[in-house]
């Protein structure tokens, strides 16, 4: 059916695409045969070929074979951006299992809950987060450990051209229980990797995310959705292997995983990675290396370009700049226009669609737009009541059908089916995000049918963050709302009764505490003491009534 965004279609580009049948280690290893000289990551100045990189998975996979992972296994996977962890996803999935990516900003009670609701049988982390895993509950028997750095050649960095610290927790090097298995030990292996068995619908990928309610839960996606959005991708964006990826969006989160490290690898393009953001040391790669392409989140941008050193940096390699997880300001859009000639490109899409279920088209894009419906994929925007579609302009829920869409809920069949509905004969996935389409056909957001917070790209779900806070002895009640931030867009606040008898606590200890149990980005920012929560006749507090007290005050 010919849609209103169709005249806008690039031109080169399908509105279909039939994935390939394979396996996701199958791009690396045709990748290889094509390039195998070709640099396909660059860590901290230090190369690793395309070569290089399907002989340490193969090793990888055939270790973690001798130890008892088979097929449909689950895998966890805590690292930053770096060379490890790009050779664990692919190690992971030739060896027929599933890999379940981890933040690495997690605390020992978030990991306790992925460790337990995946029933994985073993995970990969590094030396500076082993601990956190250890008192979750991982065993040091199931618990591989690398150190960032022991993939350059002296197995350490000197610190020379890296930002201030971090050459501290590259080298990170903790004494571990004995018998914790250790990343030269498992790269060491020569054993004939496995044979690589499952195919497009077999489960690929457990990422967590949350609801409205409860733990975060597994998103099931096997290896066709994400091969859909890999390839979609390049023929989008034009990618190919004489491009340079800048690769500093998180690796665990969805968008750097299939949209940077997959699509990047399937391309045979080169991949530099950054372990953490650095406005600075950013410019220097992209300089240094003739950055092609950077994914990014609204926040890099901002904060590249408000660097005292900012008249100093060279972005003429840079072909294309996009990214999604939040608004790019006008301004913000505007300044890199006029400075560098680069329009960036907005995207949208969840942990459920596998990246882009929406992306502006390169030669026709809005700013402050969620662009228009994917390759492959149809959405549209419906009543969140009655589930009629509603005409451009006016505002409901925002529903996604297309192969890129998970398949359900791990192990919560009631929130799968809660989550889809049927629609015009075929199943959709409801985002719980509140837009409207105009008459062009792209798609905006307005609102959050859901209680998400998101702070700088990085979701936050109040459910989870109000069930790790009760576990604090000095709190009674705990309701977590967002409130407006010039720099994060929106970030985190805590509305908080004490429990009898902690009447002194402070925002400041309650803070540190928070810090000590949940990643960083959860932590509220701004704490408010009630002596009572507003509850509903059924006795469940009401967010909502916060939530716009919240925004009448801004």
């Amino acid at each position: 059916m010919i849609r209103a965004h169709h005249k806008f279609w690039p031109i080169r580009v399908p509105h279909a695409i039939a994935p390939p049948v394979t396996a996701l280690p199958d791009n690396l290893l045709v990748s290889a045969r094509r390039f195998p000289q070709r640099p396909a990551l660059v860590f901290l100045g230090h190369t690793t070929t395309y070569a290089e990189l399907a002989d340490q998975v193969g090793r990888l996979a055939a270790w973690l074979a001798a130890r008892g992972v088979k097929r449909g296994d689950r895998v966890l996977v805590g690292l930053q951006n770096c060379p490890q962890l790009v050779v664990a996803h692919y190690a992971i999935l030739s060896a027929n299992a599933v890999v379940v990516p981890v933040n690495p900003m997690n605390r020992a009670a978030e990991l306790r809950h992925l460790i337990e609701d995946s029933g994985a049988v073993f995970a990969i982390t590094s030396a500076d987060l082993s601990a956190e895993w250890l008192a979750a509950g991982m065993p040091a028997k199931d618990l591989l450990v690398t150190r960032l750095a022991e993939v350059l050649p002296d197995g350490r960095t000197d610190g020379a051209g890296l930002p201030p610290g971090w050459a501290d927790w590259l080298n990170a090097d903790i004494a571990l229980p004995a018998g914790t298995p250790c990343w030269a030990e498992a790269l060491a292996c020569t054993a004939a990797p496995p044979v690589t068995e499952v195919g497009a619908d077999d489960l690929a990928l457990l990422p967590y995310t949350s609801g409205t309610t409860g733990n975060p839960k597994g998103c099931m996606h096997k290896h066709r959705s994400l091969q859909h959005n890999i390839f979609a991708g390049g023929l989008w964006a034009n990618v190919c292997h004489e491009d340079v990826v800048l690769g500093v969006v998180p690796m665990f989160h969805i968008t750097g995983m299939v949209v940077v490290m997959h699509g990047t690898l399937a391309a045979g393009a080169s991949l530099v990675l950054m372990p953490r953001w650095q406005r600075e040391y950013a410019a220097r790669l992209i300089a240094t290396n003739r950055v092609t392409r950077w994914t990014n989140i609204p926040t890099m941008v901002i904060d590249l370009l408000a660097s005292p050193e900012v008249d100093t940096f060279d972005l003429s390699s840079m072909v294309t700049i996009g990214g999604g997880g939040a608004a790019m300001p006008q301004a913000i859009a505007e300044r890199l226009w006029q400075r560098y000639g680069l329009r960036y490109m907005e995207g949208y899409g969840l942990t459920e669609t596998a990246a882009p279920s929406h992306s502006n088209p390169y030669d026709a894009p809005k700013q402050q737009c969620l662009g228009v419906p994917y390759m492959s994929c149809d959405a549209r925007v419906v009543d969140p009541d009655t589930l009629r579609e509603l005409p451009p302009g006016e505002a409901g829920e925002i529903i996604v059908c297309g192969p890129m869409v998970f398949d359900g809920y791990w192990r919560h069949p009631d929130a799968t089916r809660a989550a889809f509905i049927e629609f015009e004969g075929r199943r959709f996935f409801r985002t719980g995000d509140i837009g409207f389409v105009d008459a062009d056909g792209y798609f905006f957001m307005t609102d959050r049918l859901k209680r998400m917070i998101n702070a700088s790209g990085f979701k936050v779900w109040p459910a989870e963050v109000e069930n790790l806070m009760h576990a604090h002895p000095g709190i009674a009640e705990a309701c977590i709302i967002s409130a407006p931030d010039a720099y994060r867009g929106e970030t985190v606040k805590a509305v908080v009764v004490r429990r009898a008898g902690h009447e002194s606590l402070t925002d400041a200890e309650l803070r540190d505490w928070c810090r000590a149990n949940m990643a960083v980005y959860k932590v509220p920012a701004l704490i408010e003491f009630v002596d009572t929560l507003p509850k509903s006749g059924a006795g469940k507090v009401m967010w909502r009534a916060l939530q716009d007290r919240e925004k009448a005050k801004g």
